[in-house]
């Protein structure tokens, strides 16, 4: 009985890892590592190998850089400034608790194009980086969601062959 709990647990919090996705205030990596620490220390010590542990790292970080990486780079290649990609960043955080799920798009593309023009951007240029942040954001929540489909993919793949 309670393994079957702990299954409940684990796969509610693999679910709660893609609403991380939308909503940033909740860890989405973190969450999936919980689900395998359940499994690991609760229902069975000897399935997960140092293989699987060293690629869910692995994992772990390409999440983080692709998540960074991915803001900072179409901020940058449509023309936003550093302020305007760290503008982004905090808009994300706010914007999840701003008319969900639709501030953490909305949010930050405002917030880029005020900061944008409040360092004297024309228009088009704070609309450009604006679009820049919501392509950022979007591009590293699809490979969020990717990456993270990978691992719990991987996680059945090595508990169940």
């Amino acid at each position: 009985m309670l393994d079957f709990i702990i299954w409940i647990v684990i796969i509610a919090l693999f679910v709660l890892s893609f609403v991380g996705i939308l909503y940033p205030i909740i860890p989405s990596v973190l969450v999936l590592w919980v689900g395998f620490l359940l499994y690991q220390f609760i229902i069975n010590a000897n399935e997960l190998t140092a293989s699987f542990w060293i690629v869910m790292v692995i994992f772990t970080i390409f999440l983080f850089v692709a998540d960074i990486l991915a803001n900072s780079y179409f901020v940058k290649k449509y023309g936003g400034s550093k302020w305007g990609e760290r503008g982004a960043a905090i808009a994300v955080i706010v914007g999840s608790f701003i008319v969900p799920p639709f501030g953490i798009i909305i949010v930050p593309f405002i917030t880029v194009f005020l900061v944008e023009l409040i360092q004297k951007r024309t228009p088009q240029e704070s609309a450009r980086a604006s679009v820049g942040s919501l392509l950022g954001f979007l591009g590293g929540s699809a490979a969020k969601v990717l990456v993270q489909l990978v691992m719990i993919f991987w996680f059945f793949v090595v508990i169940i062959f």
